[in-house]
């Protein structure tokens, strides 16, 4: 429990620390800067409580910022109102003006520290409208000093508040990553599987052996999504490490190297595909081989979904700057004939391509059939960026 409770009470130690250091320091500061305004009331214990007062007030300072700003305030207005010298008692309105910036928005935090420094400065103020503007002109130097750690406070807001923003923009870039990853492996086993289980009840009556035959690649086509999606996830929540598609060296759940294996299952699924490779295949960044094998993926699941009875070709073209992937299908789309709403997939691909500085293009073929054409461009070695997200 204790190491439980511990980053809790840490920020409350160092506050009370600081209260401590704060206090220490504006004691030692008044006292001596007494010495040197002989106009003014050397230090006693009642300025002295009143120096304390203000400095032990700092540790609350991150619970209650307004309150603190406000004691503060008032017990250092009333150790200048009694006479006491000026000098480094202002040291806890330092640190009290700079939490309020931190922690509260811009306007409301500057009016806050607006009226604390008019309540600080009440006796000058007050000599002022009395005629006397020697005081005022003493406390104007202080006044502009005392906006600093305003302005400092409320930079570090800013600053912080963008890197959440940051930090919440690319959170919810891995949650999309994540879905789209789920989605392809599941998408394309389901797919699968419908397409051979709606084979083994067509047959089941007439040719047994046959609906045996769709039942055992229902089988196999459920065990190998099954340890796909069990490898994928297994990528994405490795401990302390990020994305493949971030370059971090390791490889992702699947990789064109697969692509034959994928063929396979598709044949099993009654598609048929003929695969054609272009140029060598070469050490693909990470990002770069599981985009396009995602991509010729999902193309066949909705070819084997959408196409009918057709029969599709994968083309693959390993180039010095880029890798184009291409899945060609004769089924029924038709120029000017309305695709099937709804789904992900060709949205997914088209993250998945712009995510890398890619294209994709879609749509039906003049011959019909319909056309995915996907290109990927593989950066230098020298300008790969790790920081990639899709």
């Amino acid at each position: 429990m204790s190491s439980l409770r511990w980053p809790a009470a840490r920020p409350v130690l160092s506050d009370t620390l600081l209260a401590v250091a704060v206090g220490v320091a504006a004691l030692i500061g008044a006292a001596a800067a007494g010495h040197s305004q002989p106009d003014r009331i050397p230090l006693d214990a009642a300025g002295a409580a009143l120096v304390l007062v203000a400095a032990g007030a700092l540790a609350l300072r991150r619970r209650r910022p307004l309150v603190v700003l406000g004691i503060v305030t008032v017990a250092i207005s009333t150790y200048l109102i009694l006479g006491y010298p000026h000098g480094p008692t202002t040291a806890p309105l330092v640190v009290a003006m700079y939490t309020v910036a931190v922690q509260l928005p811009i306007r409301q935090s500057l009016l806050a520290c607006a009226v604390a420094l008019v309540g600080v400065f009440a006796e000058s103020f007050w000599l002022a409208v009395s005629g006397s503007f020697g005081g005022l002109v003493a406390i104007l130097p202080w006044t502009g000093w005392l906006l600093v750690p305003w302005t400092v406070g409320a930079v570090v807001r800013l600053v912080r508040r963008a890197g959440e923003e940051a930090s919440r923009e690319r959170a919810y870039a891995e949650q999309l990553r994540i879905a789209r990853e789920v989605h392809d492996v599941v998408a394309h086993g389901l797919a699968a599987i419908n397409m051979q289980a709606r084979v083994a009840l067509h047959v089941l009556d007439r040719r047994p052996e046959q609906a045996r035959l769709a039942l055992q690649a229902i089988s196999l086509s459920s065990r190998d999504a099954l340890d796909e999606l069990r490898a994928t996830l297994a990528v994405l929540r490795a401990p302390g490490a990020v994305a493949a598609e971030d370059g971090d060296g390791r490889r992702p759940s699947a990789t064109l190297a697969q692509l034959d294996r994928l063929v396979s299952r598709m044949a099993d699924s009654g598609l048929q595909v003929t695969v054609k490779i272009n140029g060598v295949r070469s050490d693909l960044p990470p990002a770069v081989d599981l985009a396009g094998y995602r991509i010729i993926q999902e193309s066949l699941t909705n070819v084997l979904r959408h196409a009918g009875s057709a029969t599709a070709t994968a083309r693959v073209d390993y180039r010095p700057d880029a890798l184009v992937v291409e899945v060609l299908d004769d089924g029924n789309a038709r120029p000017g004939r309305p695709l099937r709403a709804g789904g992900n997939g060709i949205a997914g691909m088209s993250e998945r391509a712009n995510a890398l500085g890619g294209t994709l293009q879609t749509g039906p073929r003049a011959e019909g059939g319909f056309r995915v054409h996907a290109q990927l461009p593989i950066p230098a070695p020298d300008a790969q960026e790790p920081g990639v997200r899709a």
